[in-house]
């Protein structure tokens, strides 16, 4: 892919999921797949292509991804990024059809997992192929952007002989019985499909309307700054974007923009360092414009993230 990440090319790699193998799993239902692996693009049968997965039960998908690989999304109820990206992961999994089971992680219910799965950012999302956990990529991104990743991940999959197809049992009565989700302020729903289809300025005009509509849409307000981010970095490398950095170093924009980058790979105290180092730098304008966009990083990331607390910290202290 020539764009930011999200990239199977820039893995992260390196999760360790050891501790998670073959632990008890009281009273959690978790996905059956004993037994001799299925042979390539036989059906397994599961209760959903979506589950919950946990501390306590995740071995079990382990051992499903020797037969389908397992996509992990660790995000949070409350973070607009991950409600975004679980829209846009719902609907990739209903399209695939059962080529890849989705494994949603609650991070705060399950801090093992999102520990193992380096869930700095949220929301995080990994692999789990042949039992090989691969980090794939953090925050939102358009809906052509994730499915590249999951055909990456299908290719490699496919290549290690990790081909069944997942059937979810009783799928009709399933759906039935799964809770009704209230729905999205309507504004809201709107700039969930713009970035569906990668229309971040209609996605912007959405979320300002809702905004405009009662300022105190804290949820409005993240969501603004996340597809703002998305808008700066849209067809745009990484190497442009760092390039020009270094080639024009007494220029505010490109420096903010390789903060964009940094924020978007996981990278999150390194794009609060490289602003607030460049901060007192600056004359007066440039510290505006500077604090403005830590500001809107500090909604990406979450302002109760230890991180944020931090760097607004430090923030504070340039200031007075």
């Amino acid at each position: 892919m020539s764009s930011v990440p999200p990239s199977a090319a820039s893995l992260r790699g390196a999760v360790d999921l050891s501790s998670l193998v073959n632990r008890p799993a009281p009273g959690a239902p978790a996905p059956q797949a004993a037994g001799a692996p299925a042979a390539p693009g036989a059906p397994v049968s599961l209760p959903s292509l979506v589950i919950e997965g946990t501390d306590a039960a995740f071995s079990a998908f382990i051992e499903l991804s020797n037969t389908v690989p397992v996509i992990v999304v660790v995000g949070a109820s409350y973070n607009e990024p991950s409600t975004q990206l679980d829209t846009i992961l719902r609907a990739l999994t209903a399209e695939y059809a059962g080529r890849f089971v989705l494994v949603r992680v609650e991070a705060d219910a399950n801090p093992q997992l999102s520990q193992a799965f380096q869930a700095q950012t949220l929301p995080t999302v990994a692999a789990v192929v042949g039992g090989r956990p691969i980090g794939l990529f953090a925050g939102v991104h358009p809906a052509d952007q994730v499915r590249d990743v999951i055909e990456q991940v299908l290719e490699l999959a496919a290549q290690q002989g990790v081909t069944g197809v997942a059937v979810a049992d009783d799928a009709s009565d399933s759906a039935a019985a799964e809770p009704v989700e209230a729905p999205l302020p309507p504004h809201h729903a709107e700039a969930y499909d713009a970035i569906a289809r990668g229309d971040f300025d209609e996605a912007i005009r959405e979320y300002e309307t809702a905004i405009k509509q009662d300022p105190r849409d804290s949820l409005a307000v993240a969501g603004l700054a996340q597809v703002s981010l998305l808008a700066r970095l849209k067809d745009k490398t990484q190497a442009e974007i760092r390039n020009d950095a270094a080639a024009r170093p007494g220029d505010l924009e490109p420096q903010l923009l390789v903060a964009d980058l940094d924020l978007s790979g996981g990278h999150v105290e390194d794009a609060f360092d490289r602003l607030l180092t460049l901060f007192p730098t600056l004359d007066q304008a440039g510290k505006n414009t500077v604090r403005a966009r830590l500001i809107e990083l500090f909604e990406v990331v979450g302002i109760d993230d230890p991180r944020v607390v931090k760097a607004r910290a430090r923030l504070t202290g340039l200031l007075y």
